[in-house]
């Protein structure tokens, strides 16, 4: 799927006029070292897991708000089927 330049995290991409965008993996690694810190001594199980039904729901959620609820879109963006889209979003309670 070619993604407009304004919407790339990689440094190559970044437009000069603009400062450059944070990168999304860097909120994420920000996120799981402060998660990690916070678990102390305790075991991180099933991370993976846990990540994904966390990062899940804002991302579809946000992404049929930005595409104004049109799914064909959102799926298009997400570069998902839709009807694998449509299953997404009643598994988190979105539609």
């Amino acid at each position: 799927m070619n993604v407009p330049s304004s919407h790339r995290t990689d440094s190559a991409s970044v437009d000069s006029s603009s400062p450059p965008p944070a990168a999304l993996r860097e909120y994420v690694a920000r996120a799981v070292r402060r998660y990690l810190s916070d678990l102390d001594d305790c075991p991180a199980d099933d991370l993976y897991d846990l990540v994904l039904r966390e990062v899940e729901a804002p991302l579809f959620r946000e992404v049929m708000r930005h595409c104004d609820g049109n799914q064909t879109r959102a799926a298009a963006a997400l570069g998902l089927n839709r009807a694998t889209l449509r299953k997404k979003l009643r598994e988190h309670g979105l539609v």
